[in-house]
Order: C-alpha cells, then structure tokens, then sequence
C-alpha cells in the first residue's frame, strides 16, 4: 500500500508539473524576463517575474535551462549574451561581441544547435557564429558571414540585412538576406561553417524575414511583400506564395506553427496589426482561414496546445489569446502581461 501511495504521488507530482512552464520575454529595454505560466489557466503564476539586466534583449534562443539573448545595439556594443536560469535567478555565462571590428551591428535573431551558436545582424548585414563551450558559453566569434544586396525598396533594402538563422536537420544553416531577397545558407562542420551559397531567390521586394521548418517543408515570411513563400525542402522548389497582409502595411513579422501542425500563424504590424491563420493543407501549402486583431506592432508570439501569446511592444503587453484547437481560431481571453516593450515570448 505504502509503494502504491508514493506512486500516485510522483504521478500527481509531474501531473502538476506538466500544467506550468517558464515563459522568456525579450525586450526592448533594460532585461528580459522568466515568468511562470499556468498551462491550465492561461495565466500567470503568483510571484514577481525574474529578471535578467542587459541592453535590448530583442531575441532569445532557449536551450533546456541556457538562455542566449542578443543585445541589439547600433553600434560596436552589439553583443550576445549566455544565461543559465536556475528558477529564482539568471546566471551569467559570458557574452561576445556580434562583429569585430564591425558587421555586428543591431543583432535581431539568436538560434543553437546545442554546439554552435548563430546570430542574425540585422544592421550589421552579417551572419555571425560561435562555437560553444561545455558550460554553454560562447568561444570568441568563429566566422562572420557577410550578405548582399539588391533589393529594389531604396529606404529598407540600400544596404544589407539579415533577419534570420535556423539550423536544419541536414546540417545547414540557412539565413535570410532580407535586402538580396534571398535565402542562403552555409555548411555546418565539426570545424564550423563553410561554402556559402545561395538556396533560393525570392519575388523582389520581398523582405525575407524568418524561416520555419516543419519536415520537408521551409516557410518564408516577407517582411516588406506581407507574403509567405512555401518550398519543399532540401530541394528549395516553390510551390506556394500566399498572401498574409492584405493590406499592405510592409511589416509582416514571424511565423509559428501550432504544435499539432495543422495551422500556421503569422504577426503582421504598422497596420491593421494582428495574427493572420492559415490552415496547412497535407502537402504542406497553406490556406488562410482567419484573422485575429491584436495590440499595437505584435513582434514575436508563441503557439502552445491551447494558447497563443503575443508580444506587442508599443502596448508594454504581453496579450494572452485562447487557442480553438479544431478550428485554429484564437479569443481574446483580456489577459495581459505587463512589461515594457515587450518584442520576444518564448517558454521551456
């Protein structure tokens, strides 16, 4: 009877750890932050949110209990930084400089394959990458990978940018270069990365902004055009460019999909802000089948099972949004996390 009796209760121990997780808010201001969350409820747990101080934290990378936070900086300041989070605090565990002497200016995208650590700068026009140590700090910069351009948007595409890094199964590392119109990539080796190429050239005045992978299919959102760029993957063939802002406010954001993989969801912002739904046909194209109005310039967001979180930043809110998970639609449950410009929402 005893071991019985301790058996119901490990199970309705990790029972009541399933219903709550760690949410990671990125901002635009002095620190980022780790918020408990009620997975039941929809809402945050009691206690103050913990907070780790450094300058515009703008995107994370969450790998188990590290956290990797570029500080997107104008200048020879830009930096990314490695935290351990152990619960009730943040632990530093170094940062390097995203270019030397430049090209690391304004990093705005941080991705891990667990051994190195990738970074999008954006105004810097450059893929930066580091190799990790065993305590998950960075080595200093291992290569700096440098974009072009070509765009035909004068004021958003005169010089090179780059909004993106997503390691693939395959051992690549595909980036955007949001002024070449372009998605390229690099090989990913035991010695680092090499053989730089370019993977697919998309529609002029594109903007390519973040990649998703799901299997063998690479999503592709333009910021500028307010597409989304289907293709089959390795291949980089198109099969699909579907509109995701119909009113064509050039601000088009990121791109998630629900963790069933039946819809995909995108945050488009500077009009008409909100989340635009699509329904993810078996071949892997999409069909827009809904819109959800959001708060003022939603940045980044997250998808769980039964909740969507969106960062809007010139709210100060992070707006929680219950998740049909039939219909993929989303309701405004009216709760709000309140935190100063909030740009990334991530959880663990």
């Amino acid at each position: 009877m005893k071991r019985i009796l301790a058996i119901l209760t490990m199970l309705a121990a990790l029972s009541a750890c399933q219903q709550s997780a760690t949410l990671f808010v990125g901002t635009y201001s002095d620190g980022f932050y780790a918020i408990d969350f009620d997975l039941d409820k929809g809402d945050v747990l009691p206690g103050k949110p913990v907070k780790a101080p450094m300058p515009n934290p703008s995107f994370l990378a969450i790998d188990g209990n590290k956290v990797y936070a570029v500080s997107e900086m104008p200048d020879s300041t830009a930096a990314v930084y490695a935290w351990r989070y152990g619960g009730n605090g943040f632990a530093l565990l170094g940062n390097q400089p995203t270019g030397l002497p430049a090209g690391g200016e304004d990093p705005c995208y941080v991705s891990t394959d667990g051994r190195l650590l990738a970074v999008a700068n954006y105004s810097g026009g450059s893929l930066a990458v580091y190799k990790l140590k065993e305590d998950g700090s960075m080595a200093p910069l291992d290569s700096l990978v440098f974009s072009g351009t070509g765009g035909p948007d004068l004021s958003r595409q005169d010089k090179a940018h780059v909004h993106c890094a997503l390691f693939t199964p395959d051992n690549q590392l595909l980036f955007t270069e949001f002024s070449a119109d372009a998605i390229s990539s690099v090989d990913v080796t035991p010695l680092g990365v090499s053989n730089y190429r370019k993977r697919a050239q998309l529609p002029a005045d594109f903007g390519p902004r973040h990649l998703l992978l799901s299997g063998n299919r690479l999503y592709c959102i333009g910021e500028l055009s307010g597409d989304i760029a289907v293709y089959a993957y390795p291949q980089m063939t198109l099969l699909q460019v579907v509109k995701a802002d119909e009113v064509d406010a050039r601000g088009a954001a990121d791109l998630h999909l629900s963790p069933d993989g039946k819809f995909l969801y995108a945050s488009l912002r500077l009009q008409n802000d909100g989340i635009a739904l699509f329904h993810v046909n078996p071949d892997g194209t999409l069909d827009k089948v809904g819109y959800q109005h959001t708060g003022a310039h939603p940045r980044n967001f997250t998808v769980l099972d039964r909740w969507v979180l969106v960062a809007c930043r010139d709210t100060d809110q992070v707006e929680i949004y219950a998740r049909d998970k039939k219909s993929g639609s989303l309701q405004d449950t009216g709760r709000r996390i309140q935190l100063p410009k909030p740009v990334f929402v991530g959880i663990y």
